[in-house]
């Protein structure tokens, strides 16, 4: 794989790209001033963008002249197509581990970074230590609660609701 310099309106939009990121935009534009280009744009031997319309369009808004791209080879109309769909759709099916991405945070806290760097906003953030603190505590209430009835078992969670 080789990466080259391009004059960023050499390479073109897809024009029927079904992904809609303009909201992205502005914190992708915020990613590439903090990190600088350390995802190229994946683009045809036509110079039309496969994979990186949302780096493209922050760049533009950054005034770039230039952008890097990886030129996909070889690939027939159908496997354009269907990577442009995949290179979207697969991050889909990730998920966050809340815990160790509450214990990035937090050392980013203790970094003194500025979280709202990371794409994620300020009010999520609390909202995910807010959600853990919950989850902790309900642990200890659990087994509070299983120490009074003497280890019974009654179902503590459902206590833990007030049923």
């Amino acid at each position: 794989m080789q990466i080259e310099l391009f004059n960023i309106t050499d390479i073109k939009p897809y024009d029927n790209n079904p992904r809609k990121n303009d909201v992205a935009v502005t914190k992708v534009a915020e990613s590439l001033k903090e990190f600088g280009w350390q995802q190229p744009i994946v683009i045809d031997e036509e110079k039309i963008i496969l994979a990186g319309h949302t780096r493209h369009a922050a760049a533009t808004a950054l005034g770039f002249d230039s952008v890097p791209c990886v030129i996909a080879k070889g690939l027939s109309d159908a496997q354009k197509a269907a990577y442009r769909i995949a290179d979207n759709k697969t991050a889909e099916f990730s998920e966050w581990d809340k815990e160790l991405l509450a214990h990035e945070f937090n050392l980013l806290a203790e970094l003194d970074y500025d979280m709202g760097l990371t794409g994620f906003e300020l009010d999520e953030i609390a909202k995910l230590n807010e959600e853990l603190l919950q989850f902790e505590g309900e642990d200890e209430l659990e087994e509070e609660l299983e120490e009074e009835e003497g280890g019974t078992g009654t179902n503590s969670s459902m206590a833990s609701f007030g049923v």
